[in-house]
């Protein structure tokens, strides 16, 4: 098997190509985004006019009531200015409300047009998942691929739902109050850059120690993680090995990694809000105490200031510290929002990596169709006529819609091939499977057995140049591998059940087939006894692929899938490793008969399990090194006899 290899990234490579991306996902929203724009100028513009108020506010009505009741004047003399002013006030209630509602509308109108399109980005995800050929995964770990479906695609939705609209918001936001600041005070509007400058530049030094704190905090949960998922898969080795001492060392140093650098990111993070609001506190103080002075030294001095500074005064003042508040606020946010945002686009590089990956290649054309569905169209009568106990499906030529008896010939012709370069896993292999045989192939580990069945599947091709495999005298690369996989019946020694009943189960080899097809099946594969003693018999559910039973009572059902299949061609790989001796014998018979009439590719350790093949194949390093019967082989006394009887004598190492 080629090598399993894995990659991480911190940051995107390309965030340029990532950012268009995404925009090509959500760009497919374009009248929600019009709408979104109008939410965020109506929010934004609220909040902007609303601060802006505060000035004819205090100017127009608060002080010249407090003047006149200064002045010995009565409430009916401040009535009018009362009057006014509670209509200011209800149109500044109005606008807030209205605002409001327009940042409400704008997070609902982000949130679906963001778990939409993360919906289209798992659907992309998966469907590409599912045309990717078998050598993707050998390269890629499984823990590698759920983390695009989980941590990947949360970062996303993150950065989509939340980031992003406040990014969308606060710039408006800052563009808006900075317009605003500019208008009532030059001056002032330049002090506030200046600070916010040097604001800036102490968390740019703090949010690098946080997000290096942050990045070995993740580093160090993950292997925590990875250390706790590994031991508790392997407990029962611990406890054969009295490991337990071991691991819990292993684990307290790990967990003490976790707390340091949990302590270092807290502490980082921690720092982060509390120094950002006092500095912000600060630079409201110094404007405030800025601006008064100025608007003392404005009412004494008149000319030059005041048209520089602008024409200050209380309600001037009042109205710019609200904006100096508005304007750091959403900037110390945007500023916050950047590790999300990179940590999200690394997280889209790799979703649209395997979504970019190139698809299975299928060049072949012949495809199965039912011959007597064929016949009922085409009248071919003498063809169905012909066709024995697998003879119901036949090959379709592409070229001329011929049909071509399908029967279960299997020919390797000089078979050699590479996963990689420098290593040759088959050497000049060649096969013939006639139809009906019983084909073997034994061998030490590594040998060449199960690539063997990858080539014959397709899950790799053979080039050219190094030979090629026929399948009923058709290439087998011409040959559809939908149609290829279909004729194909395989039982392997990792068993794998999906949740739902066991009558769906045995039912994923065949999709048509009747209940009693499924009980029949069963019975070959001798699990109908123990099914129809589980709490619910046939309708009983199984979940985490199928935990509840035994690795035996798992091969059984796997045995009996592909006995629902019906297939003309039967691959067992190690197909009752994981199967009692006494109930291998029980079985043996249904086994026999499920291979009658088929071609099989039997590999097995179980030499015993082989001893009636029409051919045993024995593979070592990829060569063939001995072929014939069990009673050929054992009377040659080479490395068959050796695999067999453990006995050395005669043996050629």
């Amino acid at each position: 098997m080629p090598p399993v290899r894995t990659k991480g990234l911190g940051k995107p490579k390309n965030a340029k190509k990532t950012i268009g991306r995404i925009i090509s996902y959500m760009g497919k929203f374009k009248a929600l985004w019009l709408l979104v724009l109008l939410c965020v100028l109506v929010s934004s513009g609220a909040s902007v006019i609303g601060s802006y108020l505060i000035k004819p506010a205090i100017n127009n009505y608060i002080l010249p009531m407090f003047k006149t009741l200064a002045e010995g004047g009565s409430l009916e003399d401040i009535g009018p200015l009362m009057l006014s002013f509670g209509k200011l006030l209800i149109g500044v209630l109005i606008l807030f409300l209205l605002g409001v509602f327009a940042s409400w509308s704008n997070q609902r109108l982000m949130l679906y047009i963001s778990t939409k399109t993360l919906f289209t980005i798992r659907t992309d995800l998966f469907n590409r998942l599912e045309k990717l050929p078998i050598k993707f995964y050998d390269g890629h770990t499984h823990g590698e691929l759920m983390s695009r479906f989980t941590n990947d695609t949360d970062t996303l939705r993150e950065m989509m739902s939340q980031t992003i609209p406040q990014l969308f918001s606060s710039t408006i936001t800052v563009l808006g109050v900075l317009v605003m600041m500019i208008v009532l005070s030059p001056l002032l509007t330049i002090l506030v850059l200046f600070t916010m400058f040097l604001i800036f530049q102490l968390i740019k030094v703090i949010g690098k120690k946080s997000a290096n704190a942050f990045r070995a905090n993740q580093e160090a949960i993950g292997k925590v993680n990875g250390f706790i998922e590994e031991m508790i898969e392997g407990q029962k080795v611990i406890k054969v090995f009295n490991h337990e001492s071991i691991a819990k060392n292993e684990f307290a140093s790990l967990n003490e990694n976790l707390r340091k650098a949990g302590t270092d990111a807290m502490t980082y993070g921690g720092v982060m809000g509390p120094v950002t609001n006092n500095l912000s506190h600060a630079q409201y103080a110094i404007i405030a105490i800025i601006s008064s002075a100025i608007m003392i030294l404005g009412q004494s001095k008149a000319g030059l200031l005041n048209w520089f500074t602008g024409m200050l005064d209380i309600g001037t003042i009042a109205a710019f510290l609200q904006y100096t508040r508005s304007f750091s606020q959403p900037i110390g946010m945007m500023s916050m929002q950047a590790n999300s945002v990179l940590n999200a686009l690394a997280g889209a590089e790799r979703i649209f990596g395997i979504i970019d990956e190139e698809e299975e290649v299928d060049q072949g054309k012949y495809t199965l169709v039912n011959a007597y569905e064929a016949q009922e169209k085409n009248g071919n009568e003498k063809l169905v006529q012909s066709f024995g106990k697998t003879g119901e499906w036949a090959w379709k030529n592409p070229a001329d819609s011929s049909l071509h008896k399908l029967r279960g010939e299997v020919v390797f012709d000089h078979v050699t091939f590479v996963y990689r370069p420098e290593k040759t896993v088959l050497h000049d292999v060649t096969i013939h499977a006639k139809p009906g045989m019983k084909i073997a192939l034994v061998g030490s580990t590594g040998s060449g057995k199960t690539t063997t069945i990858n080539l014959l599947t397709r899950f790799y091709d053979v080039p050219a140049e190094n030979g090629k495999i026929t399948y009923d005298g058709i290439p087998l690369n011409e040959i559809s591998k939908d149609a290829l996989r279909k004729s194909l019946g395989m039982v392997q020694q990792d068993t794998h059940l999906f949740t739902g009943t066991i009558k769906d189960n045995i039912r994923y080899g065949n999709l048509d087939a009747s209940d009693s097809q499924i009980y029949e099946a069963a019975k070959l594969a001798n699990a109908d006894h123990f099914i129809r003693h589980l709490p619910e018999g046939y309708d009983t559910v199984i979940t985490g692929d199928g935990s509840s039973l035994s690795q035996g009572q798992r091969q059984l059902l796997s045995i009996a899938r592909a006995a629902v299949a019906n297939p003309p061609v039967l691959i067992l790989d190690e197909a009752t490793s994981s199967i009692d001796t006494r109930t291998e014998k029980m079985i043996e018979k249904g086994m026999d008969g499920l291979m009658k009439g088929r071609t099989s590719f039997v590999i097995a350790h179980r030499l015993s399990t082989v001893r009636n093949a029409d051919e045993i194949i024995v593979l070592e390093h990829g060569k063939i090194i001995e072929r014939g019967t069990h009673d050929q082989l054992i009377a040659a006394k080479g490395r068959y006899y050796f695999l067999y009887t453990g006995n050395r004598i005669s043996l050629d190492e």
